[in-house]
């Protein structure tokens, strides 16, 4: 069966390239607040837009009168990404590419959506964080993930924990049943030699990887 997917406009860097418009490509689309300003770049146009529109200015609020609206308090207990987040569940989600979740002015919420991404990754959902320059994936226990990377472009695995059996194949780097201590840096800065597979036996990571980065070549 196919899987329900959801795209997410969030409100951080976006770098509009041919990877993140095939990521996006069949999806049901969500914004979250003044993420809607990367609707039109990607002609996407959402089927909801929530948020406090606390950062959304006037005029993208008028481009998009048909759009339907969920207004939520400023006060809220969640951010406007996880209520997106949280919609698009609802309405059936499987898997959810979160575009803009990383750079921009809010180190806090790229954090926060990594935080969510593990999160979710346990409870079953696929979930994909993008900016165009950089793209990351949750890793988590007894799972696998096979990455499409040009040969040159480096990558990242970063654990949220201890890492107990980490096999990364296809890299400059390779490792092989491998534990990671939390904190430490081994595994940051590698190179994909073509696609690149992941897998781990225990624990949390994100994979970060930057697709268009050949300084590692």
């Amino acid at each position: 069966m196919e899987k329900t997917g959801f795209t997410i406009l969030l409100g951080g860097n976006l770098s509009v390239t041919e990877r993140v418009r095939k990521a996006a490509d069949g999806t049901r689309v969500i914004a979250a607040d003044n993420g809607m300003r990367h609707a039109q770049p990607l002609s996407l146009t959402p089927e909801l837009w929530v948020g406090d529109f606390d950062s959304t200015d006037t005029a993208l609020l008028t481009k998009w009168p048909d759009v339907e609206r969920h207004t939520f308090p400023a006060s809220k207990a969640a951010t406007d990404g996880e209520i997106a987040v949280s919609q698009a569940i609802e309405r059936g989600a499987q898997s959810l590419v979160l575009i803009g979740a990383l750079g921009g002015d809010r180190t806090d919420h790229a954090f926060q959506h990594m935080l969510n991404a593990i999160s979710l990754k346990e409870k079953g959902y696929d979930v994909t964080l993008l900016s165009g320059e950089e793209e990351a994936y949750p890793l988590v226990s007894g799972g696998e993930k096979a990455l499409d990377l040009p040969a040159g472009s480096l990558f990242s695995v970063l654990g949220f924990s201890d890492l107990d059996g980490l096999d990364i194949e296809n890299a400059r780097y390779p490792l092989n049943d491998y534990s990671l201590t939390f904190g430490t840096s081994r595994t940051i800065s590698n190179v994909a030699e073509g696609p690149v597979r992941f897998s781990l036996k225990s624990g949390r990571a994100i994979i970060l990887a930057r697709p268009y980065d050949m300084t590692g070549a």
